[in-house]
């Protein structure tokens, strides 16, 4: 249903000609991550009631980190639908997730594809290695390394492995755009 409702709002937004599929594809998945679906939980106030209706001795940030909170976004949006069905939900959707339209519409954050398409283009391929994790179970940090041809050119961390590559791959593109010889 979150899918749905944001690709039905941006796909008569974008020009086919100019964006493709493709695009329209990673602006949506970027606009209803993981992080999106967090923020629109801490926007919403999810995790202050999620701790204030919690049993007593729930770990304190087992609720709130991204997979719950986005997990339960889901689960809110997947109920108002059963209950009032799309015409209802699917605006609602789309006003609680504007901001990270918007962002992914302005900032699109596809590090990864970005630094594989100029990688492509001197018959090169990047790859990542998780080096380290810290952090508790619940917010656990990963820090990854970036590799062409095993030599590490850009290093990142994040919530996840997804996001530590993302960041790692950011910070080659950037060496990229300064000029710095990457490979």
């Amino acid at each position: 249903m979150l899918g749905l409702a944001v690709t039905s709002h941006l796909f008569p937004r974008l020009e086919a000609d100019r964006y493709g599929e493709g695009r329209l594809t990673k602006i949506r998945a970027q606009a209803v991550s993981g992080p999106a679906c967090r923020a629109v939980a801490e926007r919403l106030g999810v995790p202050e009631r999620l701790a204030a209706a919690a049993p007593k001795g729930t770990k304190a940030g087992a609720l709130d980190t991204e997979r719950v909170l986005s997990s339960i976004t889901e689960a809110i949006i997947g109920a108002v639908y059963l209950e009032h069905g799309y015409e209802v939900t699917a605006p609602a959707v789309v006003e609680a997730f504007a901001p990270e339209i918007e962002e992914a519409l302005d900032h699109p954050v596809d590090f990864k594809s970005a630094l594989q398409e100029r990688l492509a283009q001197r018959a090169l391929v990047v790859s990542y290695r998780v080096v380290a994790e810290h952090g508790p179970p619940h917010e656990r940090i990963f820090d990854v390394e970036a590799f062409i041809d095993e030599e590490i050119v850009a290093t990142g961390s994040g919530r996840s492995k997804k996001a530590a590559e993302q960041e790692a791959a950011r910070a080659a593109v950037e060496q990229f755009e300064a000029g710095v010889k990457v490979a």
